[in-house]
């Protein structure tokens, strides 16, 4: 189900239909580098995965991650982008992800501006925060763009290791 659109996007809910897409994302390079390994092997665990995180976020909180369709490529999908509610964080966090061969054209900012908005309008949230390893300078300069600014250093998961945390007031 189409949420929005933008220029060159169709942003739409993951649907169970597209775990082979997830399946390829979650083990893409800079997917395991910066977000970690999910161990999400097959397609099987991939519709689990997407039952478990993202099925169940739109149904609780009515908002989630969702794919990015490139309409020049057929709707083809190309990445992520959403707001995920994490127990460890006070508020909504935003996050992105693209296959590796539409890394770098600003798919993400694209998509990124369009979920910042419906953050605000439709969502009615307002403010917005971002982890990322201190590592990970493409990210960091995404968020920025976005208008996010640094906060604090943050160890939100068991693996205690420490993230920068970003933030927008909406």
């Amino acid at each position: 189900m189409k949420i929005a659109e933008t220029n060159r996007l169709i942003i739409s809910k993951i649907t169970l239909d597209d775990a082979n897409f997830f399946l390829e994302l979650v083990n893409t390079p800079n997917w395991i580098k910066y977000i970690g390994d999910r161990q999400i092997k097959t397609l099987k665990q991939a519709q689990q995965a997407i039952k478990n995180g993202h099925l169940k976020s739109y149904q609780t909180y009515g908002f989630g991650f969702y794919k990015l369709q490139l309409k020049e490529e057929n709707n083809k999908n190309i990445g992520t982008c959403g707001l995920i509610k994490r127990e460890s964080l006070e508020h909504v966090d935003i996050g992105f992800a693209m296959l590796p061969e539409y890394e770098g054209k600003g798919f993400g900012f694209e998509a990124s501006q369009t979920i910042l908005n419906l953050a605000k309008e439709k969502f009615n949230l307002d403010k917005i925060v971002a982890i990322t390893l201190p590592t990970n300078t493409n990210s960091i300069k995404l968020l920025e763009k976005l208008g996010l600014s640094f906060e604090k250093r943050v160890k939100p998961f068991e693996d205690d290791e420490e993230l920068l945390l970003f933030a927008i007031d909406l």
